[in-house]
């Protein structure tokens, strides 16, 4: 085995996992070395996905510059939000000059950047994330199942009060959570949501299952009819929904940031509200339409979401997605040599 070494031995300030002989590709850095986040789930998912002769003949940085490979095209897959102190860099031209391309998550995304930070469109393309497609699977009919499988601070404070007073006259319905700081490795951050957490424990029709792995949420994906998503965070693209999607749920989420992209008119959305009582009421009302709605429109509704897993399979899959990341590092090794 190769010996490794760490180009910058201050953890604080991350590290590069570099062999005697060849470099890893992708960079860690002290946020996501020992996360399972999405960003995580995404840089994973393209390393073991890349062909084996280019996998390793660019540096590619999600999000947080810290050391910067000067023999390597790099790459700088960008996931944060503009305001992140993380991005403040890309307003220095010079600075930008360090990075051979940078890859954007959504087309939002990239508009916030360029008008915000001054990123040109010629030094970047926008290469949205991917999903490995859900299996076909027949959704149970004996109740409705909602889920929320993404972390508290996006909405959650919204969802369960809103399912406490739809669940007093809707005793066929379901809330699943699946939430947890823990997936980032940052338990300490649950503590203001402890007692939401108590709340949705002592609930008899709703249960909580803090964090678990990607392929436990998938299986609960599959049971699921409703990704419930009143989200009040900004996203630069939501690979919780493109899951949902890919499943077949129906998605209630509000058109905000790169929310209305990544579901592609698909789902039923509505206007956020940046106050949450405004929000919280809007939302009710549309959860509460589309559960009373859901015995007379089943027809409706189940070719509404063939329809969209269809889509998210097609867009979302990683065999989609791998063809393009290879035709850009291919491009940019043919420009470096």
């Amino acid at each position: 085995m190769a010996d490794t070494i760490k180009l910058n031995t201050d953890d604080q300030e991350g590290f590069v996992l570099v062999d005697k002989d060849r470099k890893k590709s992708i960079s860690e850095d002290e946020l996501s070395k020992n996360a399972n986040g999405g960003t995580e789930m995404m840089k994973r998912g393209l390393y073991e996905r890349l062909a084996d002769d280019i996998k390793d003949e660019v540096q590619i940085i999600c999000s947080r510059v810290r050391e910067v490979d000067t023999h390597r095209p790099v790459i700088l897959w960008n996931h944060d939000l503009l305001g992140d102190p993380e991005v403040e860099h890309l307003k220095d031209a010079e600075k930008r000059k360090r990075f051979a391309k940078q890859v954007f998550v959504s087309h939002w995304q990239f508009t916030t950047m360029h008008l915000g930070l001054g990123v040109p469109y010629d030094e970047s393309i926008v290469l949205k994330n991917a999903i490995v497609p859900i299996e076909k699977h027949k959704k149970p009919d004996d109740k409705i199942n909602l889920i929320y499988h993404t972390t508290p601070h996006r909405g959650l404070e919204i969802l369960v009060p809103c399912f406490e007073a739809l669940a007093q006259t809707h005793k066929n319905i379901h809330l699943d959570v699946y939430s947890s700081f823990n997936a980032y490795g940052w338990g300490q951050r649950d503590e203001p949501y402890k007692d939401l957490f108590k709340k949705i424990e002592d609930h008899p029709q709703m249960t909580y299952h803090g964090y678990q792995p990607n392929e436990v949420v998938r299986e609960a994906l599959k049971k699921a009819h409703i990704f419930a998503y009143p989200n009040i965070w900004q996203e630069t693209s939501c690979i919780a929904a493109m899951e949902a999607m890919s499943a077949g749920c129906i998605i209630i989420a509000p058109e905000f940031a790169a929310l209305p992209e990544t579901l592609a008119n698909f789902g039923f959305t509505y206007q956020w509200k940046q106050d949450n009582n405004e929000h919280a009421r809007t939302f009710v009302n549309v959860l509460d339409n589309i559960i009373t709605g859901m015995p007379q429109h089943k027809d409706f509704l189940d070719g509404r979401c063939l329809f969209q897993k269809m889509y998210a399979d097609e867009h979302y899959s990683w065999d989609g997605r791998i063809p393009q990341w290879d035709a850009l590092i291919r491009s940019l090794i043919t420009r470096k040599s």
